[in-house]
């Protein structure tokens, strides 16, 4: 089983929005084979917890433009890991240390990366 058309429309939509917010190292894994809740993670970093926010904010204005509305957000008061649950999909917006730190892309590797559109950026430093 393989993340559906629906999830890739979202993940799109999702990275799209992170790198308009120039957001850094933005990636997305194909996850319907290891978990039953979801089928893909987008993960996108920023240099400040003020950036963190604006990327959130973003992220979750422009999947409401294509009728999505977030299930579940978490950690948003601290701003350096936010979580929203979409249900087909998880965007997770880190502070670069940690991004570092947590290493999701280490506990993920196994799952195919879901390939982004060009006009994606990740912006780096």
């Amino acid at each position: 089983m393989t993340a559906t058309d629906h999830a890739i429309e979202l993940v799109e939509a999702a990275a799209r929005a992170a790198s308009e917010k120039l957001a850094q190292k933005i990636i997305a894994f194909d996850v319907s084979e290891q978990l039953a809740i979801t089928d893909a993670f987008v993960l996108a970093s920023a240099t400040n917890d003020r950036q963190v926010k604006a990327i959130v904010d973003e992220i979750e204005d422009k999947l409401r433009e294509i009728g999505a509305k977030p299930i579940r957000r978490e950690g948003e008061r601290d701003g350096r890991w936010v979580l929203i649950d979409y249900g087909e999909i998880v965007v997770h917006v880190q502070h670069e240390e940690e991004r570092e730190f947590y290493a999701l892309e280490r506990l993920w590797r196994d799952c195919p990366l879901i390939e982004l559109p060009a006009d994606v950026v990740s912006h780096e430093r």
